[in-house]
């Protein structure tokens, strides 16, 4: 069985990963790192570094992955462009594996569906959020609207229900947008991104789910499921 592991910052939303799992016939096992748990610049620089994802890696040793990656948004976007680049070279080499970040992912993802114009529906503060902004800038994707929720922890972020993550994303959408984002890997999305295609009318993009999608697809699978939105979708880019 192909095996992607996932490093993953704390504890919030990992039991999206064994769901995903079963749903798509792969091993995801995950590693946990920590640091405080804040969704501020200097503690997510912390949580991302080289020495933190060297830990991971060596944790995930035992399961013999295909691929590695870092399942965190802002411990990897907050770097900035070429150094969440310069991060996930440094864990591909401590892990002997392709690796990649859920931001990576993001890039990957409105790449593979020939979108640019977004709209961004975070959790985070505003100036943690921004950065997001800038990042997917960088790529060349025009952020048309962007709400922050402001939350300062992704234990809190953990704790939202499938109602208040479906409000908080439609909150956000822009007719302008060709897709909405939902960048957090401590947020529970994966079982709610049909219904929200469905409301919207457009991709929805959520970070356990282009994580997932782009750890398959750096072990040499198609990633494909229904169940898992557009971006899984076995017909291709709409």
């Amino acid at each position: 069985m192909t095996t992607i592991g996932m490093i993953y910052p704390d504890h919030a939303a990992e039991d999206e990963y064994p769901w995903a799992a079963e749903l798509l016939g792969v091993s995801l096992p995950v590693a946990h790192i920590y640091g405080t748990d804040l969704h501020a610049v200097p503690e997510l620089l912390d949580l991302g570094s080289p020495d933190k994802l060297a830990g991971g890696a060596a944790q995930l040793a035992e399961h013999r992955p295909d691929a590695v990656l870092w399942a965190c948004t802002s411990g990897s976007f907050v770097y900035g462009p070429k150094g969440a680049q310069d991060q996930i070279d440094a864990l591909a080499r401590a892990a002997g594996v392709p690796a990649s970040s859920t931001s990576a992912a993001f890039v990957a993802a409105l790449a593979h569906l020939g979108v640019t114009r977004v709209a961004v529906a975070a959790s985070y503060p505003q100036d943690v959020a921004s950065l997001f902004v800038d990042y997917l800038a960088d790529a060349g994707a025009q952020v048309v609207a962007m709400g922050s929720s402001g939350i300062d922890t992704a234990a809190e972020v953990g704790t939202l229900t499938r109602d208040q993550v479906i409000d908080l994303a439609l909150a956000q959408d822009h007719p302008d947008a060709e897709a909405l984002l939902v960048p957090d890997t401590a947020m529970h999305t994966l079982a709610v991104v049909p219904a929200l295609e469905e409301r919207l009318g457009k991709p929805v993009l959520t970070a356990n789910q282009v994580t997932i999608w782009q750890g398959m697809r750096l072990a040499g699978l198609t990633p494909s499921s229904p169940r898992l939105g557009a971006l899984f979708s076995p017909e291709g880019p709409r």
